[in-house]
């Protein structure tokens, strides 16, 4: 974000998706690579691609989905990643809804600010749907 790479909600995404994928880790409060500094080479004037953003939003499937969803609970509860999934599922089933929307549910029902999943799930429903 620094070096205007990113926008805020860019660079929180980013690294959503680093946590997730274990490439960072927090540490006394900080953030810190999960592999040695060292042994990385930049190359002068590299911009990183926002072709990330398109891949990790746009182009997921429903399971995907939901389990960014899972994590973004679990980052701001602290909650047990497998209940939140339990909790999905039946209220997935006792309100008839589809799994992402229940997902969506019970982020709110939590609290948690999910609205950037609402257009991609939507689109999803949408291509889903297309006869």
């Amino acid at each position: 974000m620094e070096l205007s790479w990113f926008s805020t909600k860019e660079a929180q995404q980013f690294v959503k998706y680093a946590m997730k994928r274990e490439l960072v880790m927090k540490k006394d409060g900080m953030l810190s690579p999960n592999f040695p500094l060292d042994t990385i080479k930049i190359p002068v004037g590299f911009t990183p691609s926002k072709k990330i953003f398109n891949e990790t939003t746009d182009d997921k499937k429903g399971e995907d989905i939901i389990e960014e969803i899972v994590f973004q609970i679990f980052e701001q509860t602290h909650q047990d990643k497998t209940e939140i999934q339990k909790e999905i599922k039946r209220e997935g089933a006792e309100k008839n809804l589809l799994a992402e929307v229940a997902a969506l549910y019970i982020a709110r029902k939590h609290g948690v600010d999910v609205s950037e999943w609402y257009s991609v799930i939507e689109k999803s429903i949408v291509k889903e749907n297309k006869v």
